[in-house]
């Protein structure tokens, strides 16, 4: 049995579920003692888990099983319309990668909770918890910063593993909705792991009923991870 297979998990209480209303939700975590690496990471990504700060978590609730893992096979991806034209409507901006965040993510990050997702459960003014959500010691994080001009428009945070690089959370200027960043985060991660042959882009969970997670399903091909094994969306999914 490998050291993998030996992982103990600690179920959280049961707390207010954030994606689908009137419902609760708990989670099973990686045993925080378990030395994670990049490497391993990747494997448990792979099993359908998930960061949050340094703690690997996979939703584990008693009556619903809505939380669906879903990665996109890069070389296969074939982006749609509106897809190719969120990638021409953005040509202006410009993408630098770095390795630390500073006091221009933090001020992007509080305007950003205090426009979208006021009253969400997430503290736009507690710096210290920013830090936490975001920041991994284990792991191989980047930040993208996406700017105009000098302006910074968005920020995504991105994990990096031999299997694939991982979309942890993306911010944008409220203001630029219609330039609908978060897409273009996805779209330029696609385009990175094709460049470095990297199989997939992992996404988090896509909550079918869930409006925050409905984007995920228009990256197509999508693959779900249900009933012990990866397989692609049918397009025709609701």
């Amino acid at each position: 049995m490998s050291e993998l297979e030996r992982i103990r998990l600690f179920l959280s209480v049961e707390h207010v579920c954030g994606y689908l209303p009137g419902r609760s939700s708990r989670n099973a975590f990686i045993d925080p003692e378990f030395p994670l690496t990049p490497a391993r990471y990747g494997w448990l990504l792979e099993q359908g888990f998930r960061r949050s700060g340094v703690h690997v978590y996979r939703p584990y609730c008693q009556h619903c099983m809505s939380c669906i893992p879903a990665r996109i096979p890069a070389a296969s991806f074939q982006a749609n319309r509106n897809q190719r034209r969120c990638l021409a409507r953005n040509d202006d901006l410009s993408l630098k990668v770095v390795h630390r965040l500073n006091e221009e993510h933090y001020a992007l990050y509080r305007d950003y909770l205090l426009s979208r997702h006021a009253g969400g459960g997430m503290d736009a003014h507690n710096r210290e918890a920013f830090h936490t959500f975001l920041e991994c010691s284990w792991g191989e994080v980047r930040y993208w910063e996406i700017r105009a001009g000098r302006r910074l428009q968005a920020l995504a945070v991105v994990d990096e593993t031999p299997r694939g690089i991982s979309a942890v959370y993306t911010f944008f200027d409220p203001d630029e909705t219609r330039r609908s960043l978060g897409t273009y985060a996805v779209l330029k991660q696609i385009e990175d792991a094709r460049q470095r042959d990297l199989p997939h882009v992992y996404l988090g969970y896509w909550v079918p009923g869930s409006q925050k997670m409905d984007y995920k399903r228009h990256f197509r091909p999508l693959e779900v991870l249900m009933n012990g094994g990866w397989k692609p969306l049918p397009e025709d999914s609701p």
